[in-house]
């Protein structure tokens, strides 16, 4: 008896979950961007640059390419800084917690230099604590939290690329 009340529970939550229009977010792959062709305005040795067109070319819809007289959209980075911050310092004065930060500007124009996303400003934060006696493991500890906020960057451009209107 209890089995099928929690059975019936479950379909019930499942069936109204599909009803009202839910769904999962899932990962922006580049699927669904409204033009077949794009120019990324990053050097080849950018990491962002790097994960950003992987991500595009995966979804087999738009194409990259190297001049942006061919692409119908044109994605310009503005600016892209990494910063740190003290946040905390501990009884002797001495760091106890940073903020990095991750920002960058950008803006996405179409054919003949028509603006279809003005500036957009993304900035991501983080907060890592810091310890003296493991110097070398926050280092790599830092570095693996520029590497998941420059993803999450890429997943929110794509996203935005995805709903811009070209017409």
């Amino acid at each position: 008896m209890r089995n099928r009340a929690a059975a019936f529970l479950i379909l019930f939550a499942v069936l109204t979950m599909s009803a009202c229009g839910f769904q999962l977010r899932g990962s922006a792959t580049g699927a669904g961007l409204p033009f077949k062709t794009v120019y990324i305005g990053l050097p080849d040795t950018s990491a962002l640059g790097t994960e950003l067109k992987r991500y595009i070319r995966a979804s087999n819809s738009t194409t990259v390419v190297s001049d942006p007289k061919a692409a119908e959209a044109v994605l310009e980075v503005l600016s892209e800084s990494r910063e740190k911050a003290v946040l905390s310092l501990n009884s002797q004065g001495r760091v106890r917690e940073h903020a990095l930060f991750y920002k960058l500007r950008f803006r996405v124009t179409g054919t003949a230099g028509k603006e279809l996303l003005p500036p957009t400003d993304l900035v991501l934060k983080r907060e890592i604590s810091f310890n003296e006696s493991q110097v070398i493991a926050k280092e790599k500890e830092e570095e693996i939290l520029y590497r998941d906020m420059q993803s999450d960057l890429v997943q929110q451009i794509l996203r935005r690329l995805s709903a811009l209107q070209t017409a």
